[in-house]
């Protein structure tokens, strides 16, 4: 059976989390590959709202074993206070049984979160959005082979050597920036308790997949952000220092190339947090109601999205990128009452010449073309077939398909589980 895998297809923040909260139910594998807690996935459940960072969606469900990858940057004090806040909400959460940590999974430090915060406010006007997370400055520490992984917290002279190492060399930055030193002995402590508290579910995740897939168990891959975000391929710089895209499914989880079903998410509408290039982007009063009637404020920071119409020239990429071959389209019921809806379909270069394909550069001065549609005004939310959506509804799905090419096949009208249209 193929693993399937569920991706953003533009900049993250389109639903994933009601999406493989659904494909859960006929999952046994549940597993995050990329990001960090800069992530949120926010799920609807009887109980009232949920916003997971680093556990995986499928935690709701008792019988899915959920999979923190190796591509993950874990902050291990995050995980164990999230860990215990699903605990609160009275949800099992067994270490070792239905939650495993990646031994190879790079850990986020103390110094990582002051670097992020120190780097952004030196970009001035150039800042990328970060949430100072320490997302970026510790995948910079792996690739700089001088990281600590979650498997080191198990082994104390291998976390005081290596925290010793780090300490003395961004002891030297924060000196000369005016910030305090990074205290060893205290991080050492900190993090030793964490890794005890997480010992029973720190494991070789990735050959516990490859047992799992040679026995024909059922895996699905969580993709954090979306493509567009993507460090490769994504709106760079403004990206995430992690493969948003499916490119990162393998690597950041241990499993062998092979056939795999993408399933790409996208919004009716488009959104983006932090800052960059955004074509199809509304800077006016329209814009600040969709905000509102789609609630755009951040799962994992709270900060308001930038909304704007749908773009095809980047949902077709990004699909073209991950291999997406079909789209669930989330957050139609939002739509309500708006028209003319629109559609970008092409874009107008700063040099007059148009263009259906995203460029690397210069996508700051693109002019979008769009196709507009007439809008409706009924309520979505009750709607379970495609046939008893308004007509206008329907046209509005399937010119998104004919413009991107790529079947619709679910369409999600409202945030709670049982919203959806399956086509």
């Amino acid at each position: 059976m193929p693993i399937t895998c569920v991706v953003g297809i533009l900049w993250g923040d389109e639903g994933k989390g009601k999406v493989i909260d659904f494909l859960a139910a006929e999952t046994d594998f549940i597993v995050r590959y990329g990001g960090g807690h800069n992530a949120g996935h926010t799920l609807v459940l009887p109980s009232g709202k949920l916003v997971l960072n680093l556990v995986p969606s499928g935690i709701v469900h008792a019988h899915t074993v959920n999979v923190i990858g190796n591509g993950v940057v874990v902050d291990p004090i995050h995980l164990c206070a999230e860990i215990d806040k699903l605990r609160e909400r009275g949800l099992e959460v067994e270490l070792g049984r239905n939650l495993l940590v990646s031994e190879r999974a790079h850990v986020i430090l103390e110094a990582h979160r002051r670097q992020d915060q120190w780097a952004e406010n030196l970009r001035g006007s150039g800042k990328i959005g970060t949430t100072g997370r320490g997302i970026g400055p510790a995948y910079s520490d792996r690739c700089s082979r001088v990281g600590l992984r979650v498997g080191d917290l198990l082994r104390k002279g291998r976390l005081e050597q290596t925290l010793h190492v780090l300490a003395q060399q961004k002891n030297s930055w924060f000196a000369a920036a005016g910030m305090p030193p990074l205290d060893v002995t205290t991080m050492a402590r900190e993090l030793g308790a964490a890794g005890d508290k997480l010992r029973a579910g720190i494991a070789d995740t990735g050959a516990v997949l490859r047992a799992a897939h040679g026995a024909g168990k059922r895996i699905l891959l969580e993709g954090a952000q979306g493509c567009l975000l993507d460090l490769e391929h994504g709106t760079y710089p403004f990206v995430t220092s992690s493969h948003a895209s499916t490119g990162g499914a393998f690597s950041g989880t241990g499993l062998p190339p092979h056939a795999m079903r993408v399933i790409g998410i996208a919004k009716a509408y488009a959104t983006r947090v932090g800052e960059g290039p955004f074509p199809t982007e509304l800077k006016d009063d329209l814009g600040n109601r969709l905000r509102t009637a789609g609630n755009e404020y951040g799962s994992a920071t709270g900060r308001p999205r930038r909304c704007g119409w749908f773009d095809t020239v980047a949902v077709r990429y990004s699909s073209a990128v991950s291999g997406a071959n079909e789209l669930v389209l989330t957050n139609l019921d939002v739509l309500r009452g708006f028209s003319p809806l629109r559609i970008g379909v092409a874009y107008r270069l700063p040099d007059g010449r148009r263009t259906t394909d995203l460029p690397a550069f210069e996508l700051e001065g693109v002019v979008p073309e769009f196709v507009d549609l007439p809008g409706f005004d009924q309520d979505l939310r009750a709607v379970r077939e495609f046939e008893a959506l308004p007509p206008k509804a329907q046209a509005y799905v399937q010119a998104l398909e004919q413009h991107t090419g790529l079947p619709i096949r679910t369409i999600s009208v409202g945030p709670e589980r049982k919203q959806l249209i399956l086509r």
